[in-house]
């Protein structure tokens, strides 16, 4: 009997099991780096539309918008970027438009940015803003497509 149940036992341990993946974790709806919760690697968002660059924001002047915090240069950038957050706010969350556009999530780069009727969008780096560039409106209708299905 004894062997019986030995065997049982055996031959129980011998089926795989089948194992749950864990749950995907959702993304933050803007892009922050790992440890940090502030967005645009904490560059003025308003300055890429007033200056035409990316320039450093301070501590100073912060706001808090869908769980980041958004810096600026100036009490006037803060306050044109409370006066209307989405004028301003990087497209799809920040993450990098060409990855949005591909169906998936890669962080955006504050550095490779460009401005699209009206629209910052920010990309991954140099490489990747040069694919992107080569069909920019093409890329950005398969981001919008995509990005009610990944920003979720």
């Amino acid at each position: 009997m004894k062997t019986r149940h030995l065997i049982a036992a055996l031959a129980i341990a011998a089926v795989p099991l089948t194992v749950m993946p864990a749950p995907a974790i959702a993304e933050p709806p803007i892009y922050t780096d790992v440890f940090s919760d502030v967005a645009v690697q904490g560059h003025d968002a308003v300055a890429y539309f007033r200056e035409g660059k990316p320039v450093k924001g301070s501590k100073d002047f912060t706001v808090d918008y869908q769980g980041a915090k958004f810096r600026f240069a100036s009490a006037a950038n803060r306050d044109a970027f409370l006066a209307d957050p989405e004028a301003f706010a990087p497209q799809f969350g920040g993450y990098c438009a060409w990855a949005v556009s591909q169906g998936y999530h890669a962080k955006g780069d504050a550095r490779f940015w460009k401005i699209v009727d009206g629209k910052l969008y920010l990309n991954y780096n140099a490489s990747v803003q040069k694919k992107w560039e080569d069909d920019i409106p093409g890329f950005i209708k398969s981001g919008q497509d995509n990005w009610p299905r990944i920003n979720k």
